[in-house]
């Protein structure tokens, strides 16, 4: 029984440990009843209504960054800003810039330079792979930052983000980008909305695609259940 105790003891500061070397980040995302995130096509397909766009943006402006993966961007092109001047007017009285940071996690540099995202309080993360041409014309429009060898290491870049003083940040997709840091157990918290339609198809996103697990699967603790225009949303805690 002592092993056992202190073992878990030893589990304890090692997540103690983790957790003070990145801050807290958790994913929001809207799907179908089916789990689908967008459509066979990849397209963007208007799963939430107002009730949810205005919560989403609440999320964003309590943020200290939003992320996003390089194929959001190439397939949505989000501009990932805080667009409600209340907002903006909230962060400044508290002190923050009116915008959040704005992340992507772009391993080869394949974000557009004329992408909505990019701009002051910028960061695309990218690894020691990424064609030097590619981001010579980013780096007028934005931060980069290095991480990784072949892609970009997620732990690195949360330690990164840290050091910049950013305590929580909102991951808004897409599924790969969900996969790799749920795999990388930096994931606290995912809050998904379930909207009322079925989109269908194989090869349609979900909320987490990648290799996926064969064993030792996350444990999730269900923290709330609101229905939500039709739907319900959905706010979980991932064990440690």
């Amino acid at each position: 029984m002592r092993e056992i105790g202190e073992g878990k003891y030893l589990a304890f500061l090692s997540v103690v440990k983790i957790l003070m070397e990145r801050p807290f980040v958790f994913i929001n995302s809207a799907m179908s009843a089916d789990g689908k995130i967008s459509s066979y096509l990849h397209q963007q397909v208007r799963i939430s209504g107002r009730e949810d766009r205005d919560r989403v943006a609440l999320l964003r402006a309590e943020s200290d960054a939003v992320m996003v993966g390089v194929g959001t961007v190439l397939a949505d092109d989000p501009g990932l800003r805080v667009k409600a001047p209340h907002l903006r007017r909230g962060r400044s009285d508290r002190g923050l810039p009116e915008e959040p940071l704005r992340v992507v996690v772009d391993s080869r540099g394949r974000t557009p330079p004329s992408a909505e995202v990019l701009g002051e309080g910028c960061i695309i993360a990218v690894s020691r792979a990424a064609p030097e041409e590619r981001l010579a014309p980013l780096r007028d429009e934005c931060e980069i930052v290095v991480a990784g060898d072949e892609k970009v290491d997620l732990s690195e870049l949360m330690s990164v983000l840290k050091k910049k003083g950013v305590r929580r940040v909102m991951v808004e997709g897409g599924a790969t980008l969900n996969w790799s840091l749920i795999e990388a157990g930096l994931v606290d918290e995912i809050s998904t909305y379930i909207g009322p339609l079925i989109i269908g198809g194989t090869g349609a996103p979900t909320l987490v695609d990648g290799s996926g697990f064969s064993d030792d699967y996350p444990k999730l603790e269900l923290l709330s259940v609101e229905p939500l225009e039709g739907g319900v949303l959905l706010r979980w805690h991932f064990h440690r």
